[in-house]
């Protein structure tokens, strides 16, 4: 059986420690990490800083997770999505061209497309257009691995996920979790969406898969199969809570105006998060599942409904 030493970026992050728990359960691969936060994680051999990169060790896989998250606050400046999306992936994808390392995976966003779905689903064809400094950096820095010239030997993958979710997520999809466990009336019933998710655990498996295989080097978009209503989401979050779920058809005017008004105020129903929970965004998985030819491990409703009791869990131990 092959041996594959694994050097994970950003390894104590939320897709980081997932896929962690994922892969060391595999005998025949040794994880380390490149991380700005110096900690044992279980599972991993050893973690190193920044700092140390060029004192590194050979390894045969890289998997370049560390970034700077988008901040629905508005608050961070532009400047650091670059200097982090852009110039840590120029800074490692580099030492991989130079190193005896045989895949390079980069973790990449649909936002480096487009922030916004024009037609009925987001392809690896659509010509980017990103709007925020977020999806710009993640573009900027896709560029620069697609601009060299790629040693024999050397495969490199870049990975555009929708919005993942799993165990120790904090996005979205815990906002509406502890919105339908107060008992209050979800609010945007009137706003029908459709939209993707991508379960952490079916991001574990084409990892593994990638790993494992021989692949083409290019562009993948990730995402379960089936897009899902924010609707359907709320059902979805209350069935998994023994709970009937509540749901308002408030005039889209209105709530429209409540979340301009919340954007000034900084309240929790902003602009840019009444788009996140009600906007259309489906992503197609037609590529990636070709080349897997295997069916996803985990079903949109299974990986929601496996978040959604991870979340009860962890509020149980608070």
């Amino acid at each position: 059986m092959k041996q594959f030493k694994i050097l994970i970026t950003g390894i104590s992050g939320f897709v980081g420690r997932n896929l962690v728990n994922y892969l060391a359960k595999f005998p025949n691969y040794k994880l380390y990490g490149l991380d700005i936060i110096d900690q044992d994680i279980d599972g991993v051999e050893h973690i190193y800083s920044w700092s140390k990169l060029n004192e590194l060790q050979e390894f045969d896989v890289i998997i370049h997770l560390a970034g700077k998250a988008h901040d629905l606050k508005n608050t961070s400046d532009d400047k650091v999505y670059f200097d982090i999306n852009y110039g840590l992936t120029k800074k490692i994808y580099d030492w991989f061209l130079d190193s005896n390392c045989s895949k390079f995976f980069f973790m990449s966003s649909v936002k480096a497309v487009a922030d916004v779905v024009q037609g009925e689903t987001l392809d690896e064809k659509e010509k980017c257009n990103p709007v925020t400094a977020y999806g710009k950096s993640k573009l900027k820095a896709e560029e620069h691995i697609l601009s060299m010239n790629l040693p024999l030997g050397k495969s490199f993958y870049i990975f555009r996920p929708c919005m993942i979710h799993g165990p120790g997520n904090k996005g979205n999809l815990n906002l509406l979790y502890r919105f339908s466990k107060s008992g209050i009336p979800y609010p945007l019933g009137s706003f029908d969406n459709k939209r993707s998710f991508l379960s952490v655990s079916n991001l574990c498996f084409i990892f593994n898969e990638f790993i494992i295989n021989k692949v083409d080097s290019g562009i993948y978009h990730l995402a379960d199969d089936d897009a899902i209503s924010t609707n359907e989401l709320i059902k979805v979050i209350s069935e998994t809570l023994n709970r009937k779920a509540r749901i308002l058809k408030l005039p889209v005017n209105l709530v429209t105006s409540l979340a301009k008004l919340g954007s000034i105020l900084h309240l929790p129903l902003t602009e840019e998060r009444l788009n996140k929970l009600t906007e259309n965004y489906v992503v197609s998985n037609l590529k990636i599942k070709k080349v897997l030819s295997k069916t996803l491990p985990v079903s949109t409703r299974e990986g929601l409904v496996e978040t959604i009791k991870s979340f009860s869990h962890t509020k149980s131990l608070n």
